[in-house]
């Protein structure tokens, strides 16, 4: 979700002090219960879909989030009551606000402009068209300033509009504002088109006093309401419509509030509602002060609830940075008492565990804290049964978590859906890579037998057909259920352009599974357990010579993206190669071949390099895993380059993300765009429904930032290695402060001169050797 057209999945686990313990599931409404062929049925419709959503564009959207709730609208701010949109107010997998329509005078304001820069705060610019007032008055064009703030407050939760009209004529003027509301409370998979039904009852709009309530009764027991009051009196009232008047003095201004209010009401047997509420960490003062006291009065990325920071001589860098850090700021959830990232807005506002790994290993260096937060977390929900409803095996890492009203009645199986097949190993070697950025046993320690069950769950479960490697295999009949990070219905295809037949090695996964055990073999071996870590390193090895041996291909000069049923390798070039080079398991004249082949016009668009070549016949530039280009994954890509040894791929990489970056607003990265060609339209094409922010993408920058300074952590040797350090041509200098190993912190600036890249310590907090290797 990855990226997620397919699996998704939700929870309603309660909490337990325990993150290294199976998570309890409390008790919730029996729904009728359904056949087994209905209940396959119905997975297999919401895990087959071949894009995120069917709903129109959302490109444009202006995005806010504040915890739990998030909403967003078009740059006109009016959103259509007809509700065939992804727009909305949406608050635990459930869209609580699908219509607001404002008019002014009768008359559709015209947008001018709109900025969702803090994050939780949107401020959007209209004005008239010709108003006719009656009596021979009008307002011509242009002559009023309608400025509408919204702010979304998390911790009521509610959005809260304040509108304010000005008029640059003389003359006074008596204008009404008209709105127009309309909820359905429809389920997230209801508005993505997977699911096509309400189980609940939907009450008519009702007026309670001063207060417009929209309301349904679930069937899972809560009832949802949404209430719209206004600081100025609402007149002809007509269900969810009404007026206000406003006296707009000539070269005055008038204004008008509006506050819509999400209840929940859990009725009495009913499972309490699952929060996952917001952790942001506290602003540290001394951080702040030190990271604040520089010479220069240029801001700094980072810093604001993080360790470290970065800051250079070039403004639109910056901004990129502090974007993408802001970003996952905003998309930080909290379980269990522990952090993660939530993976997007709008569609994977929830915990997916492959993206919140993903995430939380894109910025070790700025807070290894989440990472290990993460790792907690999802070991306390880690699969402990044979559950083919929900794909659950013991030992495996959940997928996705939903606590709306389907997964409450468990109508879908994402309470959690485990059917990811690179979670799992994903969990192992963030853990061990995290170990390597703090130099400490703790995490293992506390999670050792989750480890343990993880280990097993790669040997025994993930391969059950015994051939050696990590798959899985769908049954549907509708398409496959993809697995992996392209887990759309359509994404593993082979050379002809057919849909690959499972059972299905993905060629990532297998480097997942290398470098995991590699890495765990360090800890065990620290734990004084050598034993398991010669068996480990000595099933990596193995695995790395079958893969060799099964997985190149001479004709296509690189990896294939998958073998498929009795081994057949599907013969296609795609970005799968290129994350093989980030787990190491590639040779070395592979890499360097890999690295060549994605760097290739039908690979690289220009932005960055598609999830499949252009020449492929499946090829589709706005195909979800089909063509497109994914920021996260390029990072990925660009780090295998980097251990290859390949420094000018990596930083062509790193080069066309941050040029993409500046032609989307707010310098957002989306989760994907469009592999149209850079030399076809000069800017990059939105993908429709890309989510935005998106963790994973946010985590894109930081991450190609500390790869390419070859940022090298020893933790437990209390060393930072700089390995062949390398600034992009646009940037002369960077400072980066507070970035930590060990027990201690340092300080690098970095200066680019003639082609190349020195780097100079000029701070160390603690135990910390940074040692400076240019070759």
């Amino acid at each position: 979700m990855t990226t997620k057209p397919p699996p998704t999945s939700s929870s309603d686990a309660s909490s337990r002090s325990d993150s290294s313990a199976p998570h309890a599931r409390q008790d919730r409404p029996n729904p009728e219960p359904k056949s087994a062929p209905e209940r396959q049925s119905r997975k297999q419709q919401i895990l087959t879909k071949a894009a995120a959503s069917v709903v129109r564009s959302i490109a444009d959207a202006v995005v806010i989030k504040d915890d739990e709730p998030f909403f967003l609208c078009p740059p006109s701010g009016q959103i259509d009551v007809d509700g065939s949109h992804g727009f909305g107010l949406y608050h635990h997998d459930t869209r609580f606000l699908s219509g607001y329509e404002l008019r002014l005078a009768g008359t559709i304001p015209n947008p001018l402009a709109a900025t969702a820069a803090s994050g939780t705060r949107a401020v959007l610019e209209l004005t008239n068209s010709r108003i006719d007032l009656g009596d021979g008055r009008t307002i011509q064009t242009e002559r009023l300033g309608l400025q509408w703030l919204r702010n979304l407050d998390g911790t009521k939760p509610a959005l809260h509009d304040h509108i304010s009209i000005r008029n640059y004529d003389t003359a006074d003027a008596q204008l009404t504002l008209s709105f127009a509301f309309a909820s359905g409370f429809e389920d997230i998979f209801a508005i993505r088109g997977l699911l096509v039904e309400r189980l609940g009852q939907l009450h008519d709009p009702r007026w309670d006093g001063d207060e417009l309530v929209l309301e349904y009764d679930g069937k899972d027991g809560v009832n949802r309401r949404l209430r719209i009051s206004f600081e100025q009196s609402a007149k002809q009232r007509d269900g969810a419509r009404c007026t206000v008047t406003l006296d707009v003095p000539g070269r005055g201004e008038a204004h008008a509030d509006v506050h819509l209010t999400i209840e929940e009401h859990v009725k009495p047997g009913a499972a309490p509602i699952e929060r996952r509420t917001t952790g942001h960490p506290p602003r540290s003062e001394e951080r702040v002060t030190k990271l604040e006291g520089g010479t220069r009065d240029l801001p700094w990325a980072g810093g604001d609830g993080w360790d470290a920071a970065a800051r250079t001589n070039d403004l639109a860098f910056d901004a990129i940075v502090a974007r993408s850090l802001g970003d996952l700021r905003i998309l930080r959830g909290e379980l269990d008492g522990q952090r993660y990232y939530a993976a997007g807005v709008p569609w994977f506002s929830t915990l997916f565990g492959r993206d919140a790994l993903i995430s939380s290993y894109q910025t070790l260096a700025f807070d290894a804290r989440i990472a290990a937060e993460t790792l907690r977390l999802l070991a306390g929900r880690q699969g402990t049964k044979v559950d083919d409803w929900r794909d659950e095996q013991p030992g495996k890492i959940l997928h996705e978590l939903r606590i709306g009203e389907l997964a409450r009645l468990d109508e879908i199986p994402q309470t959690p859906y485990y059917g990811s097949v690179d979670a799992t190993p994903l969990f192992l070697l963030v853990l061990a890579r995290h170990a390597t950025w703090t130099g400490s046993l703790d995490v293992f320690h506390a999670l050792h037998d989750n480890v343990e069950r993880a280990l097993e769950w790669v040997d025994r479960y993930g391969d059950a057909n015994g051939d050696g490697y990590v798959e899985y295999a769908s049954t549907t009949k509708r398409g496959l259920v993809n697995q992996g990070w392209k887990d759309s219905g359509d994404a593993i295809v082979t050379a002809d352009g057919s849909l690959a037949t499972p059972p299905i090695s993905l060629a990532e996964v297998q480097g997942y599974v290398y470098a995991a055990k590699l890495g765990l073999a360090d800890l065990y071996e620290r734990d004084g357990d050598s034993d398991r870590a010669s068996r480990l390193r000595t099933e990596a090895a193995s695995l790395r010579e079958r893969f060799e041996r099964d997985f190149w291909s001479d004709e296509l000069g690189c990896y294939v993206i998958a073998l498929g049923r009795d081994g057949t390798p599907c013969d296609v070039v795609s970005s799968n190669a290129g994350q093989v080079l980030w787990s190491g398991i590639a040779s070395a004249d592979h890499a360097r071949a890999v690295a060549d082949r994605l760097l290739r016009s039908d690979t690289f668009s220009g932005w960055g390099i598609r999830t499949l070549s252009a020449d492929a016949k499946a090829y589709r530039p706005i195909g979800y895993h089909l063509g497109t280009v994914w920021p996260h994954d390029n990072g990925i890509i660009a780090e295998g380059f980097r251990l290859a040894g390949l420094d000018d791929a990596a930083e062509r990489v790193l080069v066309g993300l941050v040029a993409a970056a500046t032609h989307f607003p707010y310098d957002r990265l989306p989760e994907c765009f469009s592999g149209y060609d850079r030399e076809t339209f000069g800017v990059p094409v939105r993908y429709p429904v890309a989510c935005h922010p998106q963790a994973w993408a946010a985590g894109a920058i930081p991450h190609l930032l500390t790869t390419t300074l070859g940022l090298v952590p020893d933790g437990f040797a209390g060393r930072l290695r700089i390995v062949r350090p390398r600034l992009p041509a646009f940037v002369d200098h960077l400072d980066l402060r507070g970035v930590a190993v060990g027990k201690g912190r340092a300080d690098i600036a970095f200066e680019r001169s003639g082609g190349t890249t020195s780097a100079s310590v000029t701070h160390v907090d603690g135990e910390l050797d940074v040692r400076v290797e240019q070759g």
